[in-house]
């Protein structure tokens, strides 16, 4: 694979996160009551917590500086967010929640995937 389309790539990949970060820092009270009870702090800080660490992967993976950590720092967070948010929910009967699950599952595996094959 040649470098510009790998760069094509990584932008492709990270943009949704921007997104996705902006959205948990402008949403965070309306978040905060998804993170589980037993998360120390209260919701809103782990949902300001995923959004700046969404954005820093963004940012790593965009500018292919720390690439590498930062698609390990990605695929982190969305294991903690398959265990303790859509694993829950699958196990509870909420159909919603396994398309949230696979999702999840599949940009984890995708960021691990990036973050194998990256040098920066």
């Amino acid at each position: 694979m040649n470098q510009s389309s790998t760069f094509l790539f990584r932008i492709l990949f990270a943009l949704p996160f921007v997104v996705f970060g902006i959205m948990h820092l402008m949403n965070a009270e309306k978040m905060g009551g998804m993170v589980p009870s037993y998360f120390p702090g209260g919701g809103v800080f782990w949902v300001y917590l995923v959004g700046v660490c969404f954005l820093l992967s963004a940012l790593g993976l965009i500018v292919n500086k720390f690439a590498k950590e930062a698609g390990y720092l990605l695929a982190f967070v969305l294991l903690v967010l398959l265990l303790t948010i859509h694993l829950p929910g699958v196990l509870a009967g909420n159909s919603g929640s396994l398309g949230g699950l696979l999702k999840d599952f599949s940009l984890m595996s995708a960021a691990l995937f990036i973050s194998n094959y990256s040098k920066g």
